[in-house]
């Protein structure tokens, strides 16, 4: 199963993104309003980062809450490690696992098309198990 499958239901218009200038402060509001942990972070429409809760912790630790008045930019992780819609599932888990991290940026031909968390790969991958698991169940009571 790859990622293509569980964006297929998505458009680019979900994706909650924010520009590399956009200032700290408005995006820890975003982060809070919308509950959740990382967004891309664009330039010109490209991906050029990722800004996690991690980030902004990590920045008031060593800055202080001036850091809530730079650019995004300044506190981003970069460059952002992308992922393909035809990326397995097992691929991008590796990754995630690898590199410690829990969000990609869905990118096909330079263009971000999706951002998925690594419950979206649990979700699906647990999908997979059980409906395996079923299908096992009903092969045994059939026989």
């Amino acid at each position: 199963m790859t990622i293509a499958r569980i964006i297929a239901q998505r458009t680019s218009g979900d994706i909650i993104a924010c520009d590399c200038t956009t200032p700290v402060s408005e995006v820890v509001q975003t982060l809070a309003a919308k509950r959740i942990g990382a967004l891309p972070v664009l330039r010109e429409g490209r991906v050029v980062g990722i800004v996690s809760e991690r980030d902004v912790i990590y920045r008031l630790a060593d800055r202080g809450k001036e850091c809530l008045d730079v650019a995004v930019e300044e506190i981003m992780t970069s460059p952002a490690v992308t992922v393909e819609p035809g990326t397995t599932i097992d691929e991008a888990l590796g990754m995630m696992t690898r590199r410690r991290f829990r969000h990609f940026p869905v990118v096909e031909n330079g263009e971000l098309v999706a951002f998925i968390s690594i419950g979206d790969l649990v979700k699906h991958k647990m999908d997979q198990v059980q409906g395996e698991a079923e299908a096992l169940r009903n092969y045994i009571t059939a026989a």
